[in-house]
C-alpha cells in the first residue's frame, strides 16, 4: 500500500475517534520541487497578508491578548502545536498549545459550528511552561507536551474541559516536542528538541491509559528501526520537532539538519528513510522545519520555524511545493496546521505575528481528497 493509501486510512480512523543522525544508515527518496505544485502559484497576499492558491481564502480567529470573538476568553500568546476534534454539535474544536515559560503556557481551545461560526473557547491547561507540540490521542484528547528541558512533561488535556488535565510522567521527563499515537501498535511516539534527541516509543500497560508503561528509544542501524528501554543507548537526531501517524507510518521532522523522516512501523524490523533533506533537494524550498500534519490525500504540510513563513506540502509522490507564504513577518514561525475533521479548513498560527505575541488563522478551499 503506497503512502497516498495509508494517510487516507489513518485521517479516516482519526476523523472517527477524534477527528546521532550522524552515520545512520537510510535510504534516501529522490525529492522534486514542483513549480506551484498541485494548487498552482501563489496569488498575491490577501488582507491577512497570507499568499494563498487560488480559491483559498483566509481569516484570523484569534489574536494573542484579544477575546476569541463572541467569548469572553482571551487567546494566548505564542500560540504552538495543535489539533481538531468533533465537536457533538456537528462542528470541531481546535486546541493550541502556549509556548510562554515560567509557568505561563499551557493550552487553550476553540469550539466551532457546522458552518465555522465560534460558539466558544475556554483554557483547558495552565501553570505549565513551554508547551510546544503535542498530539492527539484515538480517544479523543490532547498530549501537550513541555518543551521545558529536563524538567519537560506530558499533559493529558480534554478539549472542551471535560474534565482537568492530567500530567502523564510515564511518557518522560525531557525537552519534549511532539507526540504521535499508532492505534494499531498501541504506541505513543515522542520527538526531542534537543542536538543529540531521541526519537521515542511509550507502550501503555492499558491502551488508552497512559498512566504506566514502558517508554523506549529508538536505535537506527542501516536503515532498520529497533527499541532499546535504556534511553541513552538510542540513536541521536538533531532536533526533533514534528511528528504525525496515520496508516502505519510515522513521519518526523529534525529541525537541525532540515530533514523529514519516515517510519515504516508495520515492517519487520520497522525501517526509517529520510524523505526530505535540503542539502540533496534539488531545490530546498523548505527549511526551519517544524510541525508537521497530514490530509486525506496523503500529502504532508510542513510548516517552516522562520524560512520564508511558508507552509511547505510534501505530495506523495515526493514532490515539493510551497502551500502558502505569510509576509511582513520574518520573526515569527508557522505553528499548529491542523485540519478540521472535514478536511476543508486548515488552522495555523505565526507565533509572534500580529501584535508581535501570536495570531491564529483560518484557511479554508478546495483542499484535495485524491493526489
Amino acid at each position: 500500500m503506497d503512502r497516498r493509501s495509508f494517510l487516507r486510512l489513518g485521517a479516516a480512523g482519526t476523523t472517527v475517534a477524534i477527528a546521532g543522525a550522524h552515520n545512520i544508515g537510510f535510504s534516501l527518496r529522490a525529492v522534486h520541487a514542483a513549480t506551484g505544485g498541485p494548487y498552482g502559484p501563489l496569488q498575491a497576499a490577501d488582507a491577512n497578508g497570507l499568499k494563498l492558491p487560488a480559491g483559498f481564502t483566509s481569516r484570523i480567529v484569534a489574536k494573542a491578548g484579544s477575546k476569541v470573538s463572541g467569548t469572553g476568553y482571551t487567546w494566548h500568546s505564542a500560540p504552538d502545536g495543535g489539533a481538531c476534534f468533533p465537536s457533538a454539535n456537528g462542528g470541531w474544536t481546535y486546541v493550541s498549545n502556549s509556548e510562554k515559560g515560567s509557568g505561563a503556557g499551557g493550552a487553550g481551545s476553540i469550539t466551532f459550528g457546522s458552518g465555522g461560526s465560534v460558539l466558544g473557547a475556554r483554557r483547558i491547561l495552565s501553570g505549565t511552561s513551554r508547551n510546544c507540540a503535542g498530539g492527539a490521542t484515538p480517544w479523543g484528547t490532547w498530549l501537550s507536551c513541555e518543551e521545558n528541558g529536563s524538567a519537560g512533561k506530558v499533559y493529558e488535556c480534554w478539549p472542551e474541559n471535560q474534565q482537568a488535565a492530567v500530567v502523564r510522567p510515564a511518557l518522560g521527563s525531557f525537552n519534549h516536542e511532539a507526540a504521535a499515537c499508532d492505534p494499531v501498535g498501541k504506541a505513543v511516539y515522542l520527538t526531542e528538541d534537543a542536538s543529540a534527541g531521541k526519537l521515542r516509543r511509550f507502550r501503555p500497560t492499558t491502551w488508552g491509559n497512559l498512566l504506566t508503561g514502558v517508554l523506549e528509544a529508538a536505535v537506527v542501524s542501516a536503515g532498520k528501526l529497533t527499541w532499546t528501554t535504556t534511553i541513552s543507548n538510542g540513536s541521536s537526531f538533531n532536533g526533533g520537532e514534528g511528528a504525525w501517524y496515520a496508516g502505519g507510518k510515522l513521519w518526523f521532522t529534525t529541525k537541525g539538519d532540515n530533514k523529514v523522516w519516515e517510519v515504516d512501523l508495520r515492517s519487520s524490523p520497522m525501517t526509517i528513510k529520510v524523505i526530505y533533506d535540503d542539502n540533496t533537494s534539488p531545490n530546498p524550498v523548505l527549511t526551519g522545519v517544524d510541525n508537521i500534519v497530514g490530509s486525506s490525500s496523503g500529502d504532508l504540510f510542513v510548516a517552516e520555524d522562520g524560512g520564508n513563513m511558508e507552509l511547505v506540502m510534501i505530495a506523495p509522490d515526493g514532490g515539493v511545493s510551497v502551500f502558502l507564504r505569510v509576509i511582513n513577518q520574518s520573526g515569527s514561525e508557522l505553528t499548529g496546521p491542523p485540519f478540521n475533521p472535514a478536511g476543508n479548513r486548515l488552522l495555523l498560527s505565526s507565533q509572534r505575528g500580529g501584535n508581535g505575541s501570536g495570531v491564529t488563522y483560518e484557511v479554508k478551499g478546495p483542499f484535495r481528497t485524491m493526489a
